[in-house]
């Protein structure tokens, strides 16, 4: 029962079916948005308790902030306006009356507001009014919000207008303590994507000319999807005193001397559903990392006669409760009874397109030998797959093999990285015939055709063209630079620096 398209045959297309029959989200009627379902939402709620236990854990606390905010705020920082002016949706009027039946914008406002598309100029105009001085710093503050972008060419949980995000703001005395928090919270990140959804990440800086408007730095973690292509997975800025320059964030040090503090931004997204489906699914599927999917464990009832209901149903509800001080992952299970009206045939597969990391069966004839047959979803169609176990095995391991198939899925993962960075290009000449060819899915364990290929940049303000014709991007700039010398894979000049370069989301 494989999914309507395979990876091989549209990656695109496979990856819309995959949303769709996972039952995660759909395009909505407003364009350009997305309607995100249970299981989708679900999917968020899982990352955002995790990662807000993470931001919390490195002392940082929760506000929230308006949605709209004056244009004037964006025009202080010429270069954060210039960013971000294509992608604004701005409210020009507060209300609407009736005229010839139709129903028209009246009471234009005497400032725009801009919709929400990031909030460093709106906090840091409350930073200038909190911070006046050393003493007051640092504050460390993180934010759970939606944000308005005005994408033109959205895809579900990638590009969509409206996402949802966390977004950290940060304010210091020095430029130290500024970077150095950009960069721990990108390990903040980078853990995350590791250990909670399976995903490894490469952590670099961005290069200049594709660094988020207003910063001096901006760090990144890159994921590779199994098409070869690179995510964007989550930044960290390093602002400087550009932002607190522009709003006047003022504060009077240990001299007793009045200077300009120091400030950081950082953030993911839904975006991170997407590079998930696009790391794990396969072609029956959605294949959620245990860790945060909203179901670990799916029952499923098999009634082949209406009298066998009630005890299986109670079998299944005594396996639960057995079940109820069980954890993984330091928490307690996360388990769904599936007893909705329909054949369990088609249950299971429902939750297989999901992606449920283990599907349970049972049957009358499970109850007589005191067992479940239990499908664990990354092994679908392997012979360690699908096994029939005693129930007291099953509640004794259940935890533990949670553990250990998150661990197999970023292995997995992880594999494909590395077998898919190409280290021995190293002319323009091999380069441009190596993305000559198109990007396709990545089997398991094997090399693709087109994925990562790490090699020199010479740094030139020519290159940003020859990498649009190509329609190439420099991913990120590694932290751990070999220290070599090579040639330029765009201009062939002598070159010290290692890139990432790819093709991108």
């Amino acid at each position: 029962m494989a999914m309507r398209t395979t990876r091989k045959q549209n990656y695109p297309e496979w990856y819309q079916n995959v949303v769709s029959e996972a039952d995660m989200a759909e395009n909505a009627s407003s364009p350009g948005c997305m309607v995100m379902k249970a299981w989708g939402y679900g999917l968020w709620e899982r990352i955002q308790r995790v990662l807000d236990e993470k931001i919390k854990e490195t002392g940082h606390e929760n506000y929230y902030f308006p949605m709209f905010i004056p244009l004037s705020f964006f025009q202080k920082e010429a270069d954060h306006v210039e960013g971000f002016a294509k992608e604004m949706a701005v409210v020009t009027h507060s209300r609407l009356v009736t005229e010839d039946g139709k129903l028209k914008p009246a009471s234009p406002l005497e400032e725009p507001l801009i919709v929400r598309p990031t909030s460093e100029t709106i906090i840091a105009d409350s930073f200038a009014k909190w911070v006046k001085s050393y003493r007051d710093l640092p504050i460390l503050l993180n934010q759970w919000a939606n944000v308005v972008r005005w994408e033109m060419r959205p895809r579900l949980f990638l590009r969509t207008r409206e996402f949802l995000w966390q977004e950290g703001h940060t304010v210091h005395a020095t430029y130290k303590e500024a970077e150095d928090e950009t960069v721990k919270m990108l390990g903040v990140y980078r853990d995350f994507a590791e250990n909670a959804l399976a995903m490894p990440v490469i952590i670099g800086r961005k290069p200049e000319y594709d660094k988020f408007p207003g910063a001096v730095d901006t760090y990144c973690i890159e994921a590779m999807m199994q098409d070869g292509k690179a995510l964007q997975a989550g930044t960290s800025h390093f602002l400087g005193q550009n932002f607190a320059k522009s709003a006047n964030i003022k504060f009077v040090n240990q001299n007793n001397e009045q200077e300009f503090a120091y400030t950081t931004s950082w953030g993911v997204s839904t975006r991170l559903i997407g590079g998930a489906i696009m790391s794990h699914a396969d072609d029956d599927g959605m294949v959620m990392p245990p860790h945060v999917a909203p179901y670990q464990i799916v029952f499923v009832p098999v009634i082949k006669k209406a009298d066998d209901t009630p005890r299986i149903m109670e079998y299944i509800e005594n396996i639960k409760a057995q079940l109820k001080d069980k954890t993984a992952f330091g928490e307690k299970l996360r388990i769904k009874i599936d007893n909705r009206d329909k054949p369990s045939v088609d249950k299971v597969w429902e939750w297989i397109r999901k992606g449920a990391p283990m599907v349970c069966e049972i049957g009358a004839r499970d109850i007589e030998n005191n067992g479940l047959m239990v499908k664990e979803r990354i092994f679908l169609g392997q012979p360690e797959g699908k096994k029939i176990m005693k129930v007291d095995e099953f509640i004794d391991s259940v935890g533990e093999r949670l553990v250990a198939l998150q661990q197999i899925m970023l292995e997995k993962a992880t594999e494909r990285l590395h077998n898919n960075i190409r280290t021995d290009i190293t002319t323009p000449e091999a380069f441009a015939a190596y993305f000559a060819n198109s990007n396709e899915w990545i089997e398991d364990g094997k090399q693709g055709k087109v994925a990562f290929v790490r090699g020199k940049w010479c740094g030139d303000s020519e290159t940003e063209e020859i990498l649009k014709s190509m329609k190439i991007t420099i991913r990120c700039i590694p932290f751990d630079q070999s220290g070599t010398t090579g040639k330029c894979l765009l201009t062939g000049k002598d070159a010290t620096m290692d890139v990432i370069y790819a093709r991108s989301y």
